[in-house]
């Protein structure tokens, strides 16, 4: 049991520092008018956990105890839902409700895109 959370907690801090460091190149790539960086972060992680859930569930490429490790440790540090929402709320305080709208939306619908993309992905293996 303390190995397989010492293996969780690995891979969160994993996927912490990729996050950092994702969401970092694509500001620095794009710039900050809008908040790419989490969105990249959002729809690739819905992408990944898509995929490796279908590796897991379905075709049983991954054993339980490493979709645990990768889907709560990794997939939990990677993506920034809170992080998403507090960008969102900033919007709507400054007033800006069409970057708000438009955020939300578009991390929203790609979001779920993604996701079943990594699932359809995922069932071709």
């Amino acid at each position: 049991m303390l190995e397989k959370l010492g293996l969780i907690a690995l891979a969160g801090a994993a996927g912490t520092l990729a996050r950092y460091w994702l969401s970092g190149f694509v500001y620095d790539l794009v710039g900050r008018d809008f908040p790419w960086g989490t969105a990249v972060v959002n729809i690739l992680g819905c992408f990944l956990f898509g995929l490796f859930w279908e590796l897991g569930e379905d075709r049983m490429l991954l054993r339980t105890e490493a979709r645990v490790i990768i889907l709560t440790g990794f997939m939990g540090a990677f993506t920034t839902f809170s992080t998403f929402i507090f960008e969102s709320g900033g919007y709507l305080e400054d007033g800006r409700w069409l970057p708000a709208l438009a955020n939300v939306t578009f991390q929203t619908v790609i979001g779920f895109a993604a996701l079943f993309g990594g699932l359809i992905l995922g069932r071709m293996f």
